[in-house]
């Protein structure tokens, strides 16, 4: 079952109200002796996370089916860069991974407990029965996600959490498991930070420019590559090429630049136009892996009023690891 994004929390009575959290969505089965453990598309995970494997084995239960997002937490925040490095072909690095950097289950459905099969079951049920389950093997690497009814609860943690938290998920408490279909509804905290445009490249089809080229500098005063916005109105694109095109000058970035590998590497990666460190916008992002933004960002606005040097890494936020959003939700 998925999630549809929508601006707000939804209105009324009926609804439960979760951390949207920020990993590897994972369905993890068990039945006698077989454990599998499969992402949202279905493609197996248990080789490449073993300690989860064998913490679902031993449920002593016969026949367990559980929905889950499968975290690793590193110091005080979680790792998405930690779960990519675990999809490797090496079994030998996997493990090696598995013990220095354990993952952890955050459970938020059952769909399968001794007593037969949930997934028609109404969501007030199924989180009984998690509860339940959870309860009795609470030594294992399994964590109960937290939920609430109180909309002004839900509401407090998006405020509260800040940069620790991905969002608020919302579930209906009387439907079943809809499998397939965004039938849950998803509230996610969207961050801004200013950034230097480096570069740019042109776009695919004219020589118009099709998107900006973020940096932002260190403490060593390098301009690192960290992201793109290609939200530019149509009708400002020509005027903005020109602008761009005068200010062309090398080297652009001064640490990372563009057209290394990355989320959203293409052909056309290493096909960018360098620029003088003067334009500085400010962008909406939702995550950040490894100094960089994973998805492209929005562009709210140009801000001709920031010095360059002001963009610093300081205004990326990583997601916090569970305890620290859990200590946040308590005392909102």
């Amino acid at each position: 079952m998925e999630a549809r994004l929508v601006a707000a929390l939804p209105d009324g009575p009926g609804w439960q109200f979760e951390p949207k959290w920020d990993g590897f969505r994972c369905l993890a089965f068990k039945q006698g002796g077989d454990v599998a453990l499969r992402s949202k598309s279905g493609k197996p995970l248990d080789r490449y996370f073993p300690e989860i494997a064998a913490a679902i084995a031993a449920i002593p239960e016969e026949r367990v089916a559980l929905d889950g997002e499968l975290l690793i937490p590193m110091g005080d925040r979680l790792s998405f860069e930690a779960l990519q490095m675990r999809l490797h072909p090496a079994e030998s690095r996997v493990h090696r991974l598995a013990a220095e950097t354990p993952a952890r289950l955050m459970l938020f459905d059952c769909l399968w407990n001794p007593q037969g099969p949930l997934a028609d079951r109404p969501l007030a049920e199924r989180r009984a029965a998690l509860e339940h389950l959870h309860a009795r093997h609470a030594a294992l690497p399994l964590r109960l996600s937290p939920a609430t009814e109180d909309p002004a609860i839900a509401r407090r943690w998006l405020d509260a959490a800040g940069g620790a938290l991905d969002g608020v998920v919302a579930k209906r408490l009387d439907e079943p498991y809809r499998p397939g279909e965004r039938a849950m509804r998803k509230i996610k905290c969207l961050r801004t930070a200013d950034c230097v445009v480096g570069g740019f490249r042109y776009a695919a089809r004219k020589r118009e420019v099709g998107s900006l080229l973020l940096g932002l500098y260190d403490g060593a005063g390098l301009l690192h590559h960290v992201g793109f916005t290609s939200a530019i109105p149509a009708a400002e694109r020509p005027a903005l090429t020109r602008k761009l095109e005068a200010l062309a000058a090398p080297p652009g970035f001064t640490g990372d630049a563009p057209g290394g590998p990355s989320r959203w590497s293409t052909a056309r990666t290493g096909e960018w136009e360098p620029l003088r460190p003067e334009l500085v916008v400010e962008v909406r992002y939702d995550h950040v892996t490894g100094r960089r933004f994973r998805h492209g960002t929005g562009l709210l606005r140009w801000r001709p009023d920031k010095a360059p040097r002001q963009c610093t890494m300081e205004q990326l936020g990583s997601e916090a690891r569970p305890a620290i959003v859990a200590a946040a939700l308590a005392a909102a």
